[in-house]
């Protein structure tokens, strides 16, 4: 047991016995942090990724001029910015744009400049998940042509795509079927974990656009700190494409396959572009540079599983640029999750972008999608299973004495088993929140949901001496809830959250012996448009498959024609768009196009 000795009268005088003491700011006197948890070892309190700041600088549009090239243009306008005052963040001649961030008075300095025609927001953008329940070349990688008929989500199955692949269902690929070979498809997201098994065959080449380097990893490095993202990324990428077959022995939770998933198109080409940092969200004049560079490397397809709630004509014109009248590239994006009319942009740009809306594994409109006129078609986007950053997702249990209590593991929790005394910490407010109870030697800290931050409960309790972290609901409807640390640390200890009900019934054995335990998988469900919209880009790579020389526009037609509609309201609508895509009907129509596509399918 933790226990203090006050000596002498003034604050200067005080000495503690057991763990010592501190005088933070607001002057309450706390015990000092346990050995190896220091303060400045732990993550700083989180700001949520939807943060409300739109913009990161703003975009500089100028006049080209027809005696110099686009980069000597821009070397003007750069020069301009810079006698400003003002930082350069990026270029993208081929637009006349300029990224740039400056003080308010030199902005309306060269807003004044003749070269200048428009200054826009370099506005943010962000990953369209919720919080879980992440030209014609060869293909790069092996495909393995056998699997498990268990590695067929879901999700997938209701997309039709094994019926394209693998028409008799026996886990095997049949010989000549589309299955995304020769097409390359762009994820434009947060970065991907190049050591998962399910998309180490298909990578072909990657940019970082939040680091500036060639390494979209989903994590950044910053003086000697590895901080890891939540794996969006890598979940989206999954879906389009997990290898058949690669996952064997990989970690999977109860009931699914030990080879892990397969993706709508296992046989296409990975691309990968971070726009995404690890907290979600990123800038426009990235997203604006990604599309230009997917495009540039021969993608077909490019799958954006994020957006932000206004538009921007300078996103915009890139987008129309690489489309070039339905001749280009094929841009697939999220809807968004507000669950409001109107859709999120670039989803919103039309012709040049589809936009993906949300439906549950029954095929019903899921109610936090965005809908609206816009809206082309739906896919999967509820409880979607797919490959997450390696160890990334866990499974989790508390047990007191022989009787097990349902939980749920916090997103970024460490790993491993604990067995010690619970501790009562409230709301886990700080380092005395768990009174004398709590002991450097270790212990189980139940704290209450409220007030906080959940990796500030964390902090707090582990400075205690924390060895497991236990959070109560106090929201019956949401059960053990789905709640995240925040982000990935090596101090985190196992933190799970339990429900409303399982929580009173804890706090009544409070100094009884409990284990908790947290296990790493390498596979996880989320929901959100951003695990539609891959669904999606995975159709689209299997019809470009079936029928290469079709343009961006048939294929989009020939998707959006044979989607199935919805019983509930017949014909195109603002909730289903032209309805569930459908793989097997695309794929089929596709082939009885004539060369070249002919006259677009009419819906």
């Amino acid at each position: 047991m933790k226990r203090w000795l006050w000596i002498g009268l003034g604050l200067s005088g005080l000495v503690a016995s057991g763990c010592g003491t501190e005088v933070p700011p607001g002057g309450d006197i706390l015990p000092q942090a346990c050995p190896g948890t220091a303060e400045a070892a732990l993550p700083a309190p989180a700001v949520s990724a939807l943060r409300t700041d739109t913009a990161d600088g703003v975009i500089i549009t100028y006049k080209p001029k027809v005696s110099a090239s686009a980069l000597a243009a821009s070397a003007d306008i750069v020069k301009a910015v810079e006698r400003e005052g003002g930082t350069v963040l990026r270029r993208v001649p081929t637009l006349n744009m300029v990224a740039a961030r400056l003080s308010p008075e030199a902005l309306t300095t060269l807003k004044l400049n003749p070269d200048v025609l428009s200054v826009t927001p370099n506005r943010r953008v962000y990953a369209m998940g919720l919080p879980t329940p992440p030209p014609l070349v060869s293909w790069q990688g092996t495909l393995i042509p056998q699997g498990s008929v268990g590695e067929y989500t879901d999700g997938l199955k209701l997309v039709q795509a094994p019926q394209v692949w693998d028409a008799n269902s026996d886990g095997v690929i049949d010989p000549g079927a589309p299955t995304g070979e020769g097409v390359k498809v762009c994820v434009i997201d947060s970065g991907w974990d190049s050591k998962h098994p399910e998309l180490m065959g298909a990578f072909v080449k990657g940019k970082d656009f939040v680091d500036n380097d060639d390494d979209p990893s989903d994590q950044t490095v910053s003086q000697g700190v590895v901080t890891v993202g939540g794996g969006h990324g890598t979940h989206v990428s999954a879906t389009i494409l997990a290898q058949f077959g690669a996952g064997s022995g990989g970690r999977v939770g109860p009931g699914q396959d030990p080879n892990g998933v397969v993706g709508v198109a296992p046989g296409a080409s990975l691309l990968v572009a971070r726009v995404l940092d690890t907290e979600g969200g990123g800038s426009t004049v990235d997203v604006i540079a990604a599309v230009e560079w997917c495009h540039e490397q021969g993608a077909q397809v490019a799958s954006l599983s994020l957006g932000a709630p206004d538009p921007s004509e300078t996103e915009q014109a890139m987008f129309d640029k690489v489309w070039d009248g339905g001749k280009g590239m094929l841009s697939v994006a999220a809807s968004g999750n507000d669950g409001k009319k109107g859709v999120a942009y670039p989803a919103g740009y039309l012709p040049s972008v589809m936009a993906v809306g949300a439906v549950d594994l029954k095929g019903e409109y899921a109610p936090f999608s965005q809908f609206g006129q816009e809206l082309s078609v739906v896919a999967p986007g509820v409880n979607v299973l797919s490959a997450t950053v390696l160890g990334a997702a866990a499974l989790s249990s508390v047990d007191v004495g022989s009787a097990p209590v349902t939980s749920s593991p916090l997103t970024y929790t460490a790993q491993g088993t604990y067995t010690g005394r619970l501790v009562n910490c409230g709301l886990g407010a700080d380092r005395a929140a768990c009174g004398e109870q709590a002991t450097c030697e270790g212990f189980v800290a139940y704290v209450d949901r409220g007030d906080l931050f959940f990796e500030e409960k964390a902090r707090n309790v582990i400075q205690a001496g924390a060895r497991a972290v236990i959070i109560g609901n106090n929201v019956a409807e949401d059960g053990d809830g789905t709640f995240t640390l925040g982000s990935a640390n090596s101090h985190w200890v196992p933190t799970v959250s339990v429900s409303m009900a399982s929580g009173a019934a804890l706090k009544q054995l409070e100094g009884r012996e409990v284990t908790v335990t947290t296990t790493g998988l390498d596979y996880q469900r989320e929901s959100g448009t951003s695990m539609a919209t891959p669904h999606v880009s995975g159709v689209a790579a299997l019809v470009f498959s079936a029928r290469p020389d079709l343009s961006a526009a048939h294929v989009r037609a020939v998707l959006e024609k044979t989607a199935l509609d919805d019983k509930a309201t017949p014909g195109v609508d603002d909730k289903y768009g032209h309805g569930l895509v459908q793989a097997a009907k695309a794929v089929e129509l596709a082939r009885t196009l004539p060369q070249g596509g002919g006259p677009l399918p009419l819906p």
